[in-house]
């Protein structure tokens, strides 16, 4: 069996299922725990517009869980109670499931992700994550404006997102590329090479880590359409 990693977005509309959203970031955490199957998992917040920003979105959530084959993963998320809930609640949800390439540091001191033995091209996934030093929270955030810019301009990113345990402090960024050349194209130019540059000659983060996951599918809408639609076009 080859681990498989579940990544949900959910959006929420009304103020109600907005406050229901946000407090379920603490009283989530038990029924989550209790899930079957479930190994290593995050509850996750959101930055305004597509997350790169300091600034919270209340109306964007999501929640990343490892499972140790990809139908327990298909099972558990569509038949138990606290997914179904959120779903419930939300205006719209999207899910992908992503098998790990390669991954590189540790995650709350832990390394959550297990790289699958077998051979896989195609759609690529990569997910970012980062502990940043407060004291260097004022720069950081500083390089995220033009970071976000240049991959939204990007033609060849089918999906980007910042997502976050705790805001400003713990940042995440997840985007979907068909392909590792034309990630790669993006991550060695321009204003996201300098932050990487800054990253390791001033040492801003306490802890990193680094992984990239082949697309094995998804279910539901973002912006009322999978995101891997766009995939047939680049």
């Amino acid at each position: 069996m080859s681990q498989v990693v579940s990544l949900s977005f959910f959006r929420f509309g009304s103020f109600r299922a907005r406050l229901w959203a946000l407090s379920m970031m603490a009283f989530a955490r038990p029924a989550m725990s209790r899930v079957p199957d479930i190994g290593f998992w995050k509850l996750c917040g959101s930055g305004t517009g597509e997350g790169f920003t300091p600034l919270p979105n209340t109306a964007v959530y999501a929640i990343l869980a490892t499972w140790p084959d990809r139908n327990t993963a298909e099972k558990r998320l569509g038949e138990n109670g606290i997914f179904q809930r959120y779903r419930a609640r939300a205006s719209e949800s999207w899910t992908v499931f992503l098998s790990p390439q390669t991954t590189r540091g540790e995650w709350s001191g832990q390394t959550p992700f297990k790289v699958s033995n077998l051979a896989q091209d195609g759609n690529l996934a990569v997910l970012t994550r980062a502990t940043i030093k407060p004291s260097i929270l004022m720069r950081f955030w500083g390089r995220v404006p033009g970071i976000s810019k240049v991959i939204g301009s990007d033609p060849n990113v089918a999906f980007k997102i910042g997502i976050g345990e705790v805001p400003w402090l713990h940042q995440i960024t997840f985007s979907i590329w068909p392909d590792a050349t034309k990630m790669a194209r993006f991550a060695r130019t321009g204003c996201h090479a300098e932050a990487i540059q800054a990253v390791r000659a001033q040492n801003w983060f306490k802890e990193e880590l680094y992984a990239r996951f082949h697309v094995l599918s998804d279910s539901g809408s973002w912006n009322g359409a999978s995101p891997l639609r766009r995939m047939d076009d680049l």
